[in-house]
């Protein structure tokens, strides 16, 4: 997706130990005009499998997951990083490792939001060693809800998190994949 190369490439800053600070536009900050339109390309590149629910993390994935959510007509669900009081105790949960937060968090949804019957697709905002999708994949699968696959804004593909979801079988989708941040420099795959 070009419009969110340029914006990369424009706003985007790299920080020591392969992180891409975007949070300008994309998870801190918000440009509503570019997140709708990321969902609406999620939602269009994953229309020839149709789902029925989308999935991410609190908080970052929030946004980007409701945009696509809203453009394909389906519920969207997020997975909690704390417990709240008022989810009782029939929960799906999983451990996921935060390489920015450098702490384990266990996520959890509501049983009754993710069903044998329903068709998720996963969004989140970026994919690197891959630890919160591979929480939401084993979330889905704990759920007996099928797969349709994994949509990111931005990928780091010089990371693990790719290869690493791609050996579950499930399939993933970027809009920008960033193939090396070495010398401050962004530059993207082709």
């Amino acid at each position: 997706m070009e419009q969110l190369k340029a914006r990369i490439l424009r706003d985007g800053r790299v920080l020591p130990n392969s992180v891409v600070k975007v949070d300008s536009f994309l998870n801190h900050q918000v440009d509503p005009a570019l997140i709708q339109a990321i969902g609406e390309w999620l939602a269009g590149h994953f229309a020839d499998t149709p789902f029925t629910k989308v999935l991410t993390i609190e908080a970052s994935g929030i946004h980007i997951a409701y945009a696509t959510a809203l453009a394909a007509g389906v519920p969207m669900v997020y997975a909690k990083k704390r417990k709240a009081l008022t989810q009782g105790d029939d929960l799906y949960h999983s451990e996921v490792w935060s390489y920015t937060r450098q702490e384990t968090y266990r996520i959890t949804v509501a049983r009754p939001y993710l069903e044998a019957s329903d068709r998720v697709l996963i969004v989140d905002d970026i994919l690197a060693e891959g630890s919160a999708l591979l929480g939401l994949v084993d979330i889905v699968r704990q759920s007996g809800a099928g797969m349709v696959g994994i949509g990111v804004a931005i990928e780091k593909s010089f990371q693990a998190g790719r290869g690493r979801l791609e050996e579950l079988g499930v399939r993933v989708h970027a809009l920008a994949r960033i193939a090396s941040l070495e010398g401050g420099t962004i530059q993207f795959l082709e």
